[in-house]
Formats: structure tokens, C-alpha cells, sequence
């Protein structure tokens, strides 16, 4: 499989407006900032390793009608928690598997919004397509009235059969503003896609659906949990919250905390440094009473462990499911796509013998008008068939997928950052 799925469709205007949508897209971004978010705040947990260190500097004058005084101070403080139990380093790993849980969860939006993208492309050019169908349709019902009217000029036709036909070339020119309606929708919904605003989206022409290629091999359920990022950040926040069962655990155990300072006064400046005193420190606190606190956080950490291992196996269960789910629809849609072929084929056959035959006065036209509308809505149908095939194809690529790098999104935003700064 593939990693950029897409390729494999051979689509140069798609693979055109997914690049678009992987640098522009707006919610990826935004999965982007969250990941910064993750990592900023692992920095910060993983600081607590370190020791801090405060510098105060003090200076005041007094001034009285006898003498002035004069009084500055000048000191440095350390302090530092010794991990005896292993607690700040389990929340440091927790803060980094949250890191790594977000970049996988902005993989998996980058495959969902590049899935987007394709589906709503295809939707579009089946649109396309049955507008030209429809502008064929409307041209044919229009010589149907033009001969209706002739006919029944010539007492050959009734009344009722010219309103039918007439009335099957408005019902064609109704369908045709819903799919100019449907059309515009699909454009302005590729525009958000892709992070224009509606209408400032330069649209591929493109009528035509693709041939698909070959299915790929949907590979073993092991397989499957190695390639898709959303499993795979499902599996990093077991580990995170395994981590946080380990942190609240060790929180039970008495604290050994360092402490160093240096302190000097003077009265001057000058002196300052000369007169210094360093002090070093060490408390040992040992909880005692804290009404359960503790042990109450221990428990609820162990159940969140629990929720993540039981949203971690719902999580390998639903993407089994959608590459079942994808490959049946799949696997049943080629045979309806052929039975569609074969009534289609069928249709034109009756259309062919019962127009003659009406012609030739051995058939109503009702029989006529049944086959027309019959055939009409075979061909529209047709069209679905094979987009609907594609969209499931789609949706086995997505549930397939695994994931790729992404230094465009992250220069995109960093770009975004500095365009803010300097509006």
C-alpha cells in the first residue's frame, strides 16, 4: 500500500488539490498547534528534572534628618526534588507519549482530509457528468415536444401525449438546477478544503470519472495496527496513562527536597560581596493524613488506563470493520455497476422496438413514454454507480492508509506565524 494514497489513482488535478489542502487546510493546522501544544508542555514536565535556580537583588536608602542609611542585598536560591520514586520521570515519559499520540493524531488528520478532498473532487465530476447527461437528455426531450407537436398537428398524437412529453422536459430542466446547485456546493466545499474562501478556488476542468486500479491487498490485522496512525495513538495513550498509574503511585512515598542558597548584605555596593553567607538544605516530607487524596488519584488514574486499553480495542475492531466494510461494498458495487450495464444495454433494445412500433401505429404511447423515462433515469444512474464505486475505493484506501511526513503543513504554519507577526 502506498503511503500517499492518491498516487495510485493517476489524477494529476487531484494530487494538485490534496498538496493544496495539506499546506492550506485550516483544521490541519490546527492539529499542527496542538501538537506544538503537547511538545511545549513535555518540555515544561520534563523541566521539573532540573534544578531551579532564583536570583533577588535588594537596595533601599533611607533618609532621615540625622543620617542616611543604606541596605542591599543580593542572593541565590536552589532548589531541587530528588525523583527517589520515579514520579517526575514518569510524568516525563507520559508528556512525551502525549507527544507522540499527537503527531499520530495529525497524520490521522491528514489522512482524513486529503480523503475529503477526493471524495468531494469525484462527487464533483460526477456532477459535471450528469450535466452533460442532462444537457443530452434536455436536447432529446426537446425533439420529442418538436415531434409531439407535429404529430399531434397531424391527428396522430392526443393532447395528453404532448403534455407527458412536455412534462418530462420540464421535469429534466428541474433536475439539471438541482445538479447546477449540487455543483456549486461541491466547488465551495473543495475551496474549504484546500483553506481558500468559497469562490477564490481555481477548479481543475474535469468530466470524466477515473478507471480505477487494481484493489490492493488489505494486508493481516497486525499488519493494519503497524500502518494506521489512529491505532497507533491509541496504543501511545495506554502507555501515557500506564505512566501516570506509576506517578500517582509514587506519589504516596515520602518527597526528599534539596535546597541551596547564598545570601550577602551591605551597605554598599562596593562591599557587597564581601560579607556572604551560604546555607544547604534537605526536607524529607512524608505524607501522613490527606483524607484519601492519594490513593483516590491512584484509582482514578487506573481507570483512566482502563478506558484507554478498552478505546485502544474498540479502535483495532473499527478498522477491521471499515476494511470490511469498505471491501464488500466494494466487492457489491462492481456487480451492481454490471447489472446497471446490462439493463442499460436492455433498455436501449426496447427503447429501439417500441418507438418503431408506435411509430407504426402497434403501440400507446404510454409504452413509449414508460421506456423513455426508464432509460433516462438508467443513464443518471450509471453515473452514480461507478462515483459511488470510486468513493468506496476511497474509503478502503483510508482504512489502508498509513501515514507520511508533513514539513509542508508545519512551514505553512510557521509561515501563517510570521505573516501574523508582522501584520
Amino acid at each position: 500500500m502506498q503511503e500517499k494514497w492518491w498516487l495510485v489513482l493517476n489524477d494529476p488535478q487531484l494530487n494538485q488539490l490534496i498538496d493544496m489542502a495539506l499546506n492550506n487546510n485550516f483544521s490541519l493546522l490546527a492539529a499542527f498547534n496542538r501538537l506544538q501544544q503537547a511538545q511545549t508542555l513535555a518540555d515544561k514536565t520534563s523541566a521539573n528534572l532540573i534544578p531551579s535556580i532564583n536570583a533577588i537583588f535588594n537596595g533601599n536608602k533611607t533618609y532621615r534628618n540625622t543620617t542616611d542609611n543604606a541596605y542591599f542585598s543580593l542572593g541565590l536560591g536552589a532548589s531541587y526534588e530528588v525523583d527517589l520514586w520515579g514520579r517526575i520521570r514518569a510524568q516525563t515519559h507520559a508528556a512525551e507519549l502525549d507527544v507522540r499520540a499527537a503527531a499520530e493524531n495529525l497524520k490521522t488528520a491528514a489522512i482524513s482530509v486529503s480523503t475529503e478532498v477526493a471524495i468531494t473532487w469525484y462527487r464533483l465530476i460526477e456532477q459535471r457528468s450528469q450535466l452533460r447527461l442532462l444537457q443530452q437528455q434536455i436536447k432529446t426531450n426537446q425533439d420529442n415536444v418538436q415531434l409531439m407537436i407535429s404529430r399531434f398537428a397531424g391527428a396522430q398524437a392526443t393532447a395528453a401525449d404532448l403534455f407527458q412529453q412536455q412534462q418530462i422536459l420540464a421535469a429534466t430542466v428541474g433536475d439539471q438546477s438541482d445538479v447546477l446547485a449540487a455543483t456549486k456546493v461541491l466547488e465551495h466545499q473543495l475551496a474549504i478544503l484546500t483553506g481558500k474562501a468559497p469562490g477564490m478556488l481555481n477548479i481543475p476542468k474535469q468530466n470524466d470519472l477515473p478507471q480505477l486500479p487494481p484493489q490492493p491487498q488489505s494486508g493481516l490485522s497486525s499488519e493494519l495496527l503497524q500502518r494506521r496512525p489512529d491505532l497507533r495513538t491509541a496504543y501511545y495513550r495506554v502507555q501515557a496513562a500506564d505512566q501516570r498509574i506509576a506517578s500517582a503511585i509514587a506519589d504516596r512515598y515520602p518527597k526528599l527536597s534539596l535546597s541551596a542558597s547564598i545570601d550577602a548584605t551591605a551597605p554598599n555596593l562596593q562591599s557587597l560581596f564581601n560579607n556572604w553567607i551560604g546555607t544547604l538544605a534537605g526536607n524529607l516530607i512524608m505524607p501522613i493524613v490527606d483524607g484519601g487524596r492519594r490513593v483516590a488519584e491512584v484509582e482514578r488514574t487506573r481507570a483512566v488506563a482502563a478506558e484507554a486499553l478498552n478505546n485502544y480495542a474498540t479502535a483495532i475492531q473499527q478498522a477491521i470493520k471499515e476494511v470490511e466494510d469498505a471491501l464488500i461494498r466494494e466487492q457489491q458495487q462492481q456487480k451492481l455497476i454490471v447489472s446497471l450495464d446490462k439493463q442499460y444495454r436492455y433498455s436501449q433494445q426496447a427503447t429501439l422496438q417500441i418507438r418503431t412500433r408506435y411509430i407504426y401505429g402497434a403501440m400507446d404511447f404510454l409504452r413509449v413514454l414508460s421506456t423513455q423515462i426508464s432509460q433516462q433515469a438508467l443513464e443518471r444512474r450509471r453515473i452514480f454507480a461507478k462515483r459511488l464505486l470510486i468513493e468506496y475505493r476511497i474509503q478502503l484506501y483510508r482504512a489502508l492508509a498509513g501515514s507520511w511526513s508533513l514539513p509542508n503543513a508545519i512551514n505553512t504554519e510557521n509561515q501563517h506565524a510570521k505573516d501574523t507577526q508582522h501584520g
